[in-house]
Formats: C-alpha cells, sequence, structure tokens
C-alpha cells in the first residue's frame, strides 16, 4: 500500500514535470520552480531526458542545481548528461564533500574532462578531501562555514558574515581564526546579533568549543562528537588551522550508513549496493549467497547431532513438541547479547577488564532470565503434558523440569557464547558484525539440542526411568 507522502511526492513530481514540459519561457519556469523543494525537483529531474535536464540548465543556473542534485538517488547519471564545462559549474557552486563524493562515482573519463573545467579552489578542495583515507574525519568534512578574523570587530563580523554567506549556507555557528588560519574558537550567530557594535568580539568568542582533527578516526570520535549536539563543529589539521567543519547532517548520513552496514553482517549479507526492489535478482543471490552455504552445512552438522538423540526422541516422542521453544529462547537471548556486545566493541580503546565484565553481566542476565522463564516453562509444560496429554502427573512433572533446566541452561550458554564469539573475532581482526550473527545462530541451535536432549536422557531415562 502507498503510504500518504510517498503519493504527495509523486505528485509534486508529475505537478513539475508538467510545468517543465509546458513552460517554454526559461525566466518564467525559474519562477514557478522557486515554489517547489530541491527534493521535489529532484524527483521529476531523475524522470527527465538527458536533453530535457540540459533544457533546464538555462533557468535554474548551476547555483539551484547544486543544491537539487544531492537529492537525486544517482546525481552521478544525472550530471553525466551535462557537458563538461556545465557539469563543472554544478560542482563549482556544491559543497566540496559532496562535490568531491559524486566526482568520485563517475567513469574515469568523464571525472578527467569536468576536472579540467574546474576552478582551481574547487579542484584544490576535492583534492584535499579525497586526500584523506575513508576511516579518516577528513574525508566527511566540508568546506562550507563562515570563517571571521580575530581582529574584526562586531560590526566588520557582521559585514563579513553577510559576504561570505552568499557561497555559505552553514551560518549557525561562525569559527574565529587569527592572520595564520590558526583556530581561535566559535561564536554562536544568536549571539553576534545581539552583541552590540562596540562589543569586543573576544567577549563573545566561546574560546573552549569542541573541535575534532582531519586525521582522527571517524569511530573513535563519533560517540563524543554526537554527545555535543551542535549544529557543526570545526576539523583542525596537524599544525591547529581550520581546514572544514563536520556539520550534524554528515554525522546522520554516517550513522544511518553505518546502521545499514552492521544490520546487513548480521544478516550475512555481503557488501555491495542497497538491497531494494530495483536490485538485480543475480547481485541480491550474490550477496546472500557465501553465508547462506556456509550456514546449510552448519545446520546439517546441528542436523546430524539431533540424529544422535534419535533412541531418546523414539522413547520419549512427547519430547520433540518442545524442541521449538528451547531452540528459540537460546536463539533471541544470544542475538541480544551479541547486539550489546557488537556496540560496546565499537569504541577499540575499551580496557580488557570492561569487555570481562561485559562476559560476567551477561551471563548473569541470561542465567536470571533463564531461571525465571525455567520456573514459568515448567508449570506450562507439565500443565500441558497432564491435562492435554493425559499423561501421568510424576511424568508430567519429570518432562517439565527437563524442559525448565534445559531451557535455563541454554539461556545461560547462549548468553555467554553470544557476548564471547564477537569479542574473539575482534581480538583475531575478524569483523565480528559479519562473522558473529550467522556463526551465534548456530551455536545456539547446537548449544540447545545437546542440552535439551542431553537432560532428557539424563534425567528421564537414567534418573526416573520413564521407559
Amino acid at each position: 500500500m502507498m503510504r500518504r507522502h510517498e503519493f504527495i511526492n509523486e505528485a509534486v513530481a508529475a505537478e513539475i514535470l508538467a510545468l517543465i514540459h509546458q513552460t517554454a519561457d526559461p525566466a518564467v519556469l525559474a519562477e514557478r520552480l522557486n515554489d517547489y523543494h530541491d527534493y521535489d525537483i529532484a524527483q521529476a529531474l531523475e524522470q527527465l531526458t538527458p536533453e530535457e535536464r540540459l533544457g533546464l540548465f538555462l533557468p535554474l543556473g548551476a547555483l539551484r542545481l547544486a543544491e537539487i542534485l544531492p537529492y537525486c538517488d544517482e546525481p552521478e547519471q544525472v550530471l553525466a548528461g551535462f557537458p563538461a564545462d556545465k557539469a563543472a559549474a554544478i560542482l563549482d557552486s556544491m559543497d566540496s564533500d559532496e562535490a568531491a563524493e559524486i566526482l568520485e562515482e563517475l567513469p574515469e573519463e568523464t571525472r578527467r574532462l569536468i576536472a579540467g573545467h574546474l576552478s582551481e579552489e574547487t579542484s584544490g578542495e576535492i583534492r584535499m578531501i579525497a586526500s584523506y583515507t575513508d576511516d579518516e574525519i577528513g574525508s566527511m568534512m566540508t568546506t562550507n562555514y563562515i570563517a571571521i578574523p580575530q581582529t574584526a570587530s562586531v560590526k566588520e563580523a557582521m559585514r563579513e558574515l553577510i559576504r561570505q554567506s552568499a557561497e555559505n549556507d552553514n551560518i549557525s555557528t561562525l569559527y574565529i581564526i587569527d592572520d595564520q588560519g590558526l583556530y581561535c574558537g566559535a561564536i554562536d550567530l544568536k549571539d553576534l546579533i545581539r552583541a552590540r557594535d562596540y562589543t569586543s568580539l573576544d567577549k563573545i568568542i566561546v574560546h573552549s568549543y569542541p573541535f575534532v582533527h582531519d586525521h582522527d578516526q571517524i569511530e573513535e570520535c563519533m560517540d563524543w562528537i554526537s554527545d555535543y549536539e551542535e549544529d557543526s563543529l570545526p576539523v583542525l589539521n596537524a599544525a591547529d588551522q581550520l581546514v572544514g567543519v563536520l556539520t550534524v547532517q554528515d554525522i546522520m548520513d554516517y550513522r544511518e550508513e553505518e546502521s545499514r552496514e552492521v544490520y546487513n553482517k548480521l544478516a550475512g549479507i555481503s557488501e555491495g549496493t542497497d538491497d531494494d526492489l530495483d536490485e538485480p535478482l543475480l547481485l541480491s543471490m550474490k550477496k546472500r549467497l557465501p553465508w547462506l552455504v556456509i550456514l546449510l552445512f552448519l545446520g546439517m552438522f546441528v542436523s546430524s547431532v539431533v540424529g544422535m538423540f534419535e533412541q531418546i526422541v523414539a522413547q520419549i516422542a512427547i519430547l520433540i513438541c518442545f524442541q521449538s521453544l528451547i531452540l528459540d529462547m537460546a536463539g533471541n537471548v544470544g542475538t541480544q547479547s551479541l547486539a550489546v556486545t557488537i556496540r560496546v566493541l565499537t569504541d577499540e580503546a575499551l580496557p580488557m577488564s570492561e569487555k570481562l565484565h561485559l562476559i560476567s553481566k551477561e551471563v548473569r542476565v541470561g542465567l536470571t532470565n533463564g531461571t525465571l522463564l525455567g520456573v514459568i516453562a515448567f508449570g506450562v509444560v507439565t500443565f500441558y503434558t497432564m491435562v492435554l496429554k493425559h499423561y501421568p502427573l510424576s511424568y508430567s512433572m519429570a518432562v517439565g523440569a527437563c524442559v525448565a533446566i534445559a531451557l535455563m541452561l541454554a539461556m545461560t550458554i547462549s548468553s555467554f557464547a553470544g557476548t564471547a564469539i564477537p569479542m574473539v573475532f575482534d581480538k583475531f581482526g575478524v569483523d565480528p558484525a559479519v562473522a558473529s550473527g550467522p556463526l551465534i545462530t548456530t551455536v545456539n541451535d547446537l548449544v540447545a539440542v545437546i542440552s535439551y536432549y542431553g537432560l532428557a536422557w539424563l534425567m528421564l531415562i537414567q534418573v526416573f526411568h520413564l521407559v
């Protein structure tokens, strides 16, 4: 079923398409398109032919197209439809980080042609951002910021803000630099607006405003960056010169991408393009098949273990009714512990003592929950076996006790496995999110099967002599 906002977006896009096709005067078209959000124009833009997109360059101009292009699902394909000089003009008007990202996705020949038309300033900024590795802060920063000289007065700072805001829209926080470009602090726009002309700029500068360095590792910084909840943070080089800023949108984009990658890894999906309705069948198969093949053989191993207890199942057939209960609860607990552990392991500086404490805590949580649920399971299984299946009370209580203890053991051991296995992988440099999810599922099944049928053999046959 189509959601309401999707219906509205499609209707607006259709309205824009009709407007483009029916309006011949570029000036009139430009004025009418000013009433629409960049996102809606981007959705319409992707439905146009390359010739029709090129026709929008005159009414919209490079600056407006630069604001629209990042909203496209595949901006590199839209940009590639423009001549090299016009494509370069659009990139010159974009934030440097977005321009670098789009340029990187283009074919080598197209990239080379467009790069030849870029301004020297844009080329330098793109080269600077491209010089950082993907795991460094510098790779996700933007040069879209307002820098004010430390020696400026409040009146001069306002004049400089107005001048720079023509090219930079990230104006909520102003960054102060000295004559060497060294970072001195930051000023909130509201404080600058409220300040009197005769007020010293130094009185409203926040000298302790947080910052990051361009070569800092993203993973190590992201948590405390999020804690500050600022619209943007300055990025400094090794000499403490201001080279860029990290915006809240950059942080949100990173978190979204990180969550998508972790989810895919936990699901056993190989890295690649996003899995969606438009993805080719063979590509979807290629991304999912490797772990499925591994899990197939691991599942066969678990099945062979179940086969070892064939005689027990044949003698006490009612046990099969509760096998899925044990397996499901063990899997649920293991997945919970895994999720907690993966989140904790994002802190690479976490000492071993804290990791051991986490294992101990998860085991205690598993044991406590297993005991409580075991008591509940004992009552339910006993009632079910005696009332609905008409077994004697002693027989029903023995089966209930077996299920309860097996549930407690399976949940406790699964909690340990869900915590310890990803830590072992992390210790040996293997991504725990990739390997742990599918493996823990199988390990938990194995633990649950052995615990359940092993206890059944020991308690019901060897101790209570039910057969």
